[in-house]
């Protein structure tokens, strides 16, 4: 390209401001001030909005707002990018949630949920609830402790059941609820106890005494719900105790057992 005069540089070339503003707008109050070492501050209508450094962002003024998207169809989110895992928080446009999950890839693994309703949901919240497949016969007897066996999961989040043991995939609280039904109760019997066995403690949870308030065999449910304390790779089963008597009862199919991590 012809030129006259001095030929100009082939490349833009940079501007030590020194401290200087570098001035954006007609009336010189919309400005870029690097007067701090290593620090840029923004002004915006003669306000200090946003100070940046090497290491931290910080938004200014009365009422400091960050808006990420522009009221578009699209998900919005901010990713955590970490060492060994990143985990972010987004909204999912499609479902107008705002979630948390792992990775950077909005709503593949979403650990937490919060509806536009304000519901709250943890899809991945370790939670089983079991049942018995089929009556279980003649189990007890004389000074027996027998595990039941469950051997039908209605779910299972996060694998973490095999019979008859729930193992804790973390440490914390969880809420456990049983109710086992007991056909063809020995009135020889002195007593029949229902535990949760865990790897810190025994919970009794239950008991009958069938010689004293039968006169013949009979059919009764035991039940109960506790909040255990476990740590990482505990288990937890549920067992029947039979003190004296034979060996005749029968577990229902009504019978059940569940647990969550709650706390």
């Amino acid at each position: 390209m012809p030129y006259i005069g001095v030929k100009p540089a082939d490349e833009f070339t940079s501007k030590d401001l020194n401290g200087e503003q570098l001035i954006l707008d007609a009336d010189a109050d919309t400005t870029i001030t690097a007067d701090t070492d290593d620090q840029v501050d923004i002004r915006v209508g003669g306000t200090d909005v946003v100070t940046l450094t090497n290491s931290n962002l910080v938004l200014k003024g009365t009422t400091p707002t960050l808006t990420i998207g522009d009221a578009g169809a699209e998900d919005a989110k901010i990713v955590f990018d970490g060492n060994a895992q990143d985990f972010h928080i987004g909204l999912d446009d499609t479902a107008d949630d705002l979630v948390i999950g792992k990775g950077s890839a909005l709503g593949t693994t979403t650990h937490m949920a919060f509806t536009e309703d304000g519901e709250v949901t943890k899809p991945l919240q370790p939670c089983v609830l079991l049942t018995v497949p089929s009556k279980i016969v003649n189990v007890g007897g004389s000074d027996t402790q027998t595990d039941i066996a469950w051997g039908t999961e209605i779910f299972d989040i996060g694998a973490n059941f095999a019979t008859p043991s729930f193992t804790a995939p973390v440490t914390g609280k969880y809420f456990m609820s049983a109710q086992v039904g007991l056909e063809a109760l020995d009135t020889d019997a002195t007593f029949y106890q229902l535990y949760c066995v865990a790897s810190n403690r025994t919970h009794h949870m239950g008991t009958i005494s069938p010689d004293k308030l039968f006169s013949a065999d009979a059919v009764m449910m035991l039940s109960a719900t506790q909040i255990i304390d476990m740590d990482a790779s505990d288990t937890l089963k549920i067992q029947l105790s039979q003190n004296d008597g034979a060996s005749q009862t029968d577990i229902a199919t009504s019978s059940y057992f569940s647990i969550y991590l709650v706390a």
